[in-house]
């Protein structure tokens, strides 16, 4: 009986140790755990600028404000939830400046600037000045963070060979989904006591977020000597660049990859999609508290992802992105599908199912986001070719937004369906016709036998 009541210890015990240095090689050690560190404090400040909570605060906090409609109040509640991915637009930008300059201080002050945006958002007034006030400071801080993300793939690639990578980058995926369901779960709490505690709160983030900024200032990007004067001898052509030609001609010259970038920019403007109904349509059918809210559209999720992360980061090992992708996909197809069965029956409950299926979907989507361009990417070409990756997220995160709150709008008890299920149903179309691209794409580089690895590492 008593080894019985140990096992559930024994299993916390386990999923902890796995988080050990330890577990890597020796060289590898220092530099992941002074990474992992700062990603126990870093994730505190995203919370605050996480879509699907920031987009709850606006919808509830901003209500009945005066000069805010309720179309407005949708129209902003989308451009929150766009932000961190229209803010990649800007990523081919963060590529080419950090080019040839040391990348840690780079990403260090690029966070500082993102902590800053946090916290003035706390001083924003609640009027209809203050609601685009908050949009816009969410965009400037979102651009910031782009650039982390952009030149943070780098540092992984030179810090960490690939038989480690995706472990290596899914221990902080699962630190970061930990800590902002944490941040979610406060934001809702607080807002449901009082509906301007974000004055205090915000701060108290971004404060959180700078003393992970002291930690990560320690880490150390091996061969950064070599590896800076590697770009700066690289061809022009080879250069990432400020003009979004340069983009343009990674695609054209990497045919296998352009198919990847179309198959994400499809499947991907799904799941764009998803966020601004789901807020919209639980307020408006549940009336549902901050925390209620928050569940949905985050926080549930976000508790999911690390009990997702490990698994699919063994299979990411093993396979390439194509393929993983071709496989990782349908569990956003499911949780489409699990959501426009929700808003036809009106199912609160239904959505938190949706949510799990979101959170397994987001587990294995943090670490194709942050390495799959690899196995696709020279390495002194990796930067642009993340670039690359993230510019294709924002150009979608332009459309698919406001597009979902046109239908949602214009499509409201059309056929005696809510709008809610219309936009389902598109997102759940357009899902299903990317992953038809990566089912096409996987099966064409399994014939060409570029199957298991990138082209060299």
């Amino acid at each position: 009986m008593r080894r019985f009541l140990m096992l559930p210890v024994d299993a916390v015990t386990g999923v902890v140790a796995s988080f050990s240095p330890k577990r890597l090689p020796e060289h590898l050690q220092v530099n992941y755990a002074r990474e992992l560190l700062s990603w126990c404090f870093l994730p505190f400040m995203l919370g605050a600028m996480e879509g699907g909570a920031l987009g709850v605060v606006v919808n509830k906090g901003f209500a009945g404000a005066q000069g805010i409609d309720q179309g407005t109040l949708d129209i902003a509640v989308a451009a929150v939830t766009a932000a961190p991915n229209v803010a990649n637009l800007c990523s081919f930008l963060w590529a080419a400046w950090a080019n040839g300059r040391r990348k840690v201080p780079f990403i260090a002050r690029l966070q500082v600037a993102t902590a800053l945006g946090v916290a003035a958002i706390a001083f924003v007034p609640v009027t209809a000045i203050g609601l685009w006030m908050v949009v816009t400071l969410t965009f400037l801080s979102r651009c910031c963070w782009t650039g982390v993300i952009t030149i943070r793939t780098s540092v992984w690639r030179h810090n960490f060979p690939r038989a480690n990578r995706a472990q290596v980058a899914g221990k902080m995926a699962t630190v970061q989904a930990a800590i902002l369901a944490l941040a979610g779960l406060a934001i809702g709490q607080s807002m449901d006591m009082d509906g301007r505690s974000y004055h205090v709160l915000f701060p108290a983030l971004a404060a959180l977020g700078l003393v992970g900024n002291a930690i990560y200032r320690r880490v150390h990007l091996l061969n950064e000597e070599s590896i800076v004067r590697e770009e700066r001898k690289a061809k022009d052509h080879e250069r990432p660049s400020v003009n979004p030609a340069a983009l343009v001609r990674v695609l054209r010259d990497d045919p296998d990859y352009r198919l990847f970038m179309i198959g994400m920019f499809i499947f991907g403007m799904g799941n764009l999609m998803i966020t601004p109904p789901q807020i919209l349509f639980i307020e408006e059918a549940f009336h549902a508290s901050y925390v209620e809210s928050i569940l949905a559209t985050t926080i549930i999720p976000l508790a999911v992802m690390p009990l997702a992360i490990p698994l699919w980061a063994r299979y990411m090992a093993r396979v390439h992105a194509a393929q993983f992708r071709a496989v990782h996909g349908w569990s956003f197809v499911a949780a489409t599908a699990m959501m426009l069965a929700s808003a036809l029956t009106s199912s609160l409950a239904g959505f938190y199912v949706a949510s799990v299926l979101l959170g397994i979907g987001f587990g294995g989507g943090v670490l194709a986001w942050n390495l799959g361009h690899q196995d696709f990417a020279p390495k002194h070409r990796d930067s642009e070719y993340m670039a690359v990756h993230v510019t294709n997220n924002g150009l979608r995160a332009l459309i698919a937004p406001f597009l979902i709150v046109f239908i949602y709008q214009s499509l409201d008890n059309s056929l005696g369906i809510s709008g809610a299920a219309w936009s389902f149903a598109a997102c759940f179309a357009v899902n299903v016709a990317g992953m038809a691209v990566f089912l096409f794409l996987a099966r064409r580089m399994r014939r060409a036998e570029q199957w298991r690895s990138g082209p060299n590492d």
